[in-house]
């Protein structure tokens, strides 16, 4: 997502948000895009591989809800934005995103747990 009022010409890092926290985007801070300009950061990643993967925790999914990263109804659980309900993460793109961060040379993103 984008910080209200960017430029959709100028696009800064400080102007990407995670979907999830709403953290701006920094060096410090590795984001993943999904689909449509959908993004998770790392904490959010971290949390969600944490209580889903590791936990076997999440919210099974309500009728009408997607994911926020591949816009799919998925029978599996889910993590729930701690800021907004409707915005969820499936488990398949929990463990996509974990995948993608830890293969990124310009992070030392680590999943938990290993």
């Amino acid at each position: 997502m984008y910080r209200p009022g960017t430029d959709p010409q100028n696009v800064q890092m400080s102007d990407v948000l995670c979907d999830f926290c709403h953290a701006s985007w920094t060096e410090d801070l590795p984001l993943v895009e999904g689909h449509q300009g959908s993004v998770i950061c790392g904490r959010c990643v971290s949390v969600a591989f944490a209580e889903v993967v590791l936990g076997g925790g999440g919210a099974e999914e309500l009728a009408g809800l997607k994911c926020r990263m591949c816009l799919e109804e998925r029978d599996e659980p889910q993590w729930e934005s701690p800021l907004d309900g409707t915005v969820r993460i499936c488990r398949r793109c929990i463990e996509m995103a974990a995948g993608a961060m830890e293969k990124d040379p310009d992070t030392s993103w680590k999943r938990p747990g290993g």
